[in-house]
C-alpha cells in the first residue's frame, strides 16, 4: 500500500476524511441554535453527534426523514360508493367478482403499464432505413397491452353482450371506471370503439366482420376505431369545415381525398369519418346535406406502405401524451360508404352520445382516484392525508385541509351518481325497455353530463395537486401529468359552450319535452325523502332551486332566442346541479345507505344550484350587455360613456 493510499484511507468514524494526500482539512460545523456566551468554548460533550462524525447532511447525506408515497390499492373494494350503488341496482355475485377482480389486476398489473405508456410516448418513424416512406407509429409494449387487456376483460364486448340486461351499460362502464385512472389513456381509443361499434349495430351495414372484431374478447382479433372528422376548418363545426371528398369507384366503393387535422389513436385498425360525395363533374353539395359517413380500414400493401394515408405529424399536446394523435393526408383511402348519401351528421348522433358518455365517466374516475404515478385525485390524497405530517400533526388532523378533500369528494360523489344515471338511461333504451321520459332525459343529459364533469375534473385533479403540495408539481412523481390530461375532458367531443347551446337545440327540438321529463323525474327522486327528516335543508334546496328553474324557462320563452343563448352555459349547469342533487337525496334515502350518504346531500345542496336564475335577476343575459361584453374584452369605448 502506497503512502498516499494509506493517508487517504485514513477517515474519521462515519466516513468523513479529514486528511487528503497531506493536506489537512478542517470538518465542517452546523451551528445548532442555541449559541454559547461569548468567550465560551464548547467542548465535545457539548457536541456528541459532531464528535462522533454523524454529519446529517455532510457529503452524500441528505437526511433519514424520506416521505412515504400514497398507495393505490384495489379501485374497487376502496369505492364504497361504487359498491354502494351496485349493491342497490346491480346485487349480481357474478359481476361483483368480476369487478374486484379486475380491481385487483389494476392496483397490481396494469397501473405500471400505464405510468409504462405516459414515459414511453409514440413516435412518428416516416422512412424505412433505405428511404421508403413507411409513416410507422411506435408505441409502447404497455400500450399493446393495454390493448390486449381491453379484449380478455370485455371493456367494449360487454356493451352488446348485455349480461346484466338494461344494467349492462352501468356494469361496462363501472369496469372502465375502474380502469381509466390506470390505462394510460387507453379508454380514449376504446370510446371511440365503443361510439363506431354503436353506429354499425345501428345502421346495420354490411361490415359484420368489423363488428364482429370490435366486440370480440379474443385479443389476436381485436380491433379498436379511429374517429377522424377534425379537420383544419373546423371541430365542432363539422358541416362548414369538412372539405374531404369521395370519389365513387365503380365497384360501389369510394376513395377519400382530404386532410384531417385531428386524428386520436391513429394507431387504430379502422375508422369512420365524414366527407362529401363528388358527383359526375367532381362537384359536392356545401353544409350538412352533404356529408356522408364512411367506414374504411387501415392497413398497408406488399410494399409496407399505408393504403391511402400519409402521416404528417404527431400532435405535440398538452397532455394525453401516451396517445399518438396525428395531422393525416388522405390520398386515395379505400372506404365504405356507412349511411345513406347526405346523412352522415345525424348518423354520428349515437356514437357522440356513446363517446360524451365515455368521457364523462374518465372525468368522474380522474376526480376518485390518484396515485403518485400517474392515476387520479381523491382516494389517495385522502391516503397521502394519513402519512404527511405538517406542523406537528398529520395532514388528517388539520381541519381546514379535511375540509377542502371533504369538499373534493361530494364533487366526486356527485359526479359519480350524475354518471352512472346517464349510463342507465342508456342501458334501458338499447335493452328496448325505455319509457319517453327515458329517452329525453338521455338526449338531455347527456351533453349536460359531459360539460359540467369535464369541467368538475379540471377543477378537483388541481386541488389534488396541492394537497401534495410541491411534490404536486414535480413531474416525476406524475402528478403535473393528471392536470394536463383531465384538461381535455373539457375540450374532446365538444367544448363547454359548444354542449351549452346543443343543449338548447335540444329543448327546441323536441318543443320542451326533455325539460317536461326533466322536472317530472327531479320531483319523482325527491318524493321518496318526504319521511327522512336529515334530509329536509336539502330536500328544500333542490325543490327550490326547480322551482326558480322552471320560473326562469316561463321568463326565457317569452324572450328572443339570443336570451337562452347568453343564459345556455348557467342554464346547463343548473340542469346539472339540481339533478345531481336529487340523485344524492335518493341514494341516501335507500336502506343499504349510510350518515356520509346523507352528508353528501346536503353538503352538495349548501351550493347555488340554480344559477342561471341567480345570474338573470343582475341583467346578465339582456341583449344590451352583449356590446358591454365584446368593448370589455377588445378594450373598446363604450359607447354611451364619456
Amino acid at each position: 500500500m502506497t503512502v498516499c493510499t494509506a493517508i487517504l484511507n485514513r477517515c474519521v468514524p462515519g466516513g468523513c476524511c479529514r486528511v487528503l494526500c497531506g493536506v489537512t482539512r478542517p470538518l465542517m460545523h452546523i451551528r445548532s441554535a442555541s449559541v454559547p456566551e461569548p468567550g465560551t468554548r464548547r467542548s465535545d460533550e457539548d457536541r456528541p453527534w459532531e464528535a462522533a462524525g454523524c454529519l446529517p447532511f455532510s457529503r452524500a447525506r441528505t437526511g433519514s426523514f424520506f416521505q412515504d408515497r400514497p398507495v393505490l390499492k384495489n379501485p374497487f373494494l376502496e369505492d364504497t360508493l361504487l359498491r354502494g350503488y351496485l349493491r342497490r341496482h346491480l346485487p349480481q355475485e357474478a359481476a361483483f367478482s368480476d369487478l374486484c377482480a379486475f380491481g385487483e389486476r389494476v392496483a397490481k398489473e396494469v397501473d405500471e403499464w400505464g405510468r409504462d405508456c405516459e414515459v414511453t410516448p409514440p413516435q412518428l418513424v416516416h422512412f424505412d432505413p433505405w428511404g421508403r416512406r413507411v409513416d410507422h407509429i411506435v408505441t409502447s409494449p404497455a400500450w399493446k397491452r393495454m390493448k390486449d387487456l381491453s379484449a380478455q376483460e370485455g371493456l367494449v364486448a360487454i356493451g352488446y353482450e348485455r349480461p346484466c340486461g338494461e344494467w349492462s351499460r352501468v356494469y361496462q362502464m363501472s369496469k372502465l371506471y375502474i380502469f381509466s385512472p390506470s390505462s394510460g389513456l387507453y379508454t380514449c381509443p376504446l370510446a371511440m370503439t365503443d361510439g363506431a361499434t354503436k353506429v354499425i349495430q345501428v345502421l346495420k351495414e354490411s361490415v359484420e366482420e368489423a363488428f364482429s372484431r370490435l366486440t370480440t374478447r379474443q385479443p389476436e382479433r381485436f380491433w379498436t376505431s379511429g374517429q377522424w372528422m377534425t379537420e383544419r376548418q373546423g371541430g365542432s363545426d363539422v358541416a362548414s369545415g369538412t372539405e374531404t371528398v369521395a370519389v365513387p369507384q365503380t365497384d360501389g366503393s369510394y376513395k377519400l381525398h382530404g386532410f384531417k387535422w385531428f386524428t386520436s389513436a391513429t394507431d387504430a385498425d379502422m375508422t369512420l369519418t365524414l366527407a362529401r360525395v363528388q358527383d359526375s363533374t367532381g362537384a359536392t353539395t356545401p353544409g350538412s346535406r352533404g356529408l356522408s359517413l364512411f367506414y374504411a380500414e387501415v392497413s398497408r400493401g406488399e410494399d409496407g406502405c399505408l393504403r391511402g394515408i400519409e402521416v404528417q405529424r404527431l400532435k405535440d399536446k398538452l397532455g394525453t401524451r401516451q396517445m399518438p394523435t396525428a395531422e393525416l393526408l388522405l390520398d386515395g383511402l379505400p372506404a365504405h360508404r356507412l349511411s345513406e348519401e347526405g346523412r352522415g351528421v345525424a348518423s354520428i348522433a349515437n356514437m357522440l352520445t356513446i363517446t360524451r358518455i365515455h368521457n364523462s365517466v374518465s372525468a368522474a374516475a380522474a376526480m376518485r382516484r390518484q396515485d403518485t404515478t400517474h392515476t387520479t385525485v381523491v382516494q389517495l390524497a385522502r391516503d397521502y392525508a394519513t402519512r404527511r405530517t405538517a406542523f406537528g400533526k398529520l395532514l388528517k388532523d388539520h381541519p381546514l385541509h379535511m375540509q377542502t378533500l371533504a369538499r373534493m369528494e361530494v364533487q366526486t360523489r356527485g359526479a359519480f351518481l350524475l354518471v352512472m344515471d346517464v349510463c342507465r338511461l342508456l342501458g334501458r333504451e338499447e335493452s328496448g325497455i325505455a319509457m319517453q321520459l327515458d329517452t329525453h332525459l338521455l338526449r338531455l343529459l347527456t351533453p349536460v353530463v359531459k360539460l359540467y364533469t369535464g369541467k368538475q375534473a379540471v377543477a378537483v385533479v388541481s386541488e389534488g395537486l396541492e394537497c401534495f403540495g410541491g411534490q404536486g408539481y414535480i413531474e416525476d412523481t406524475g402528478l403535473p401529468g393528471l392536470l394536463r390530461d383531465a384538461q381535455v375532458l373539457s375540450i374532446w367531443e365538444g367544448t363547454t359552450n359548444v354542449l351549452s347551446l346543443d343543449v338548447l337545440r335540444c329543448v327546441s327540438r323536441s318543443s320542451g319535452m326533455v325539460l317536461h321529463a326533466y322536472f317530472t323525474h327531479v320531483k319523482f327522486l325527491l318524493a321518496g325523502s318526504s319521511s327522512v327528516s336529515s334530509l329536509a335543508p336539502a330536500v328544500k334546496a333542490v325543490d327550490g332551486a326547480l322551482s326558480e328553474l322552471e320560473e326562469f324557462v316561463q321568463v326565457a320563452a317569452t324572450r328572443a332566442p339570443s336570451y337562452l343563448e347568453l343564459a345556455a352555459r348557467d342554464l346547463a349547469y343548473s340542469l346539472a346541479r339540481i339533478y345531481t342533487g336529487a340523485l344524492l337525496i335518493d341514494h341516501a334515502c335507500w336502506k343499504g345507505a349510510s350518515p356520509t350518504d346523507t352528508y353528501t346531500a346536503l353538503r352538495w345542496c349548501e351550493q347555488d344550484l340554480c344559477p342561471v336564475a341567480t345570474t338573470q335577476t343582475r341583467g346578465c343575459y339582456d341583449l344590451n350587455t352583449v356590446p358591454l361584453d365584446a368593448a370589455l374584452v377588445y378594450d373598446q369605448p363604450i359607447q354611451g360613456n364619456n
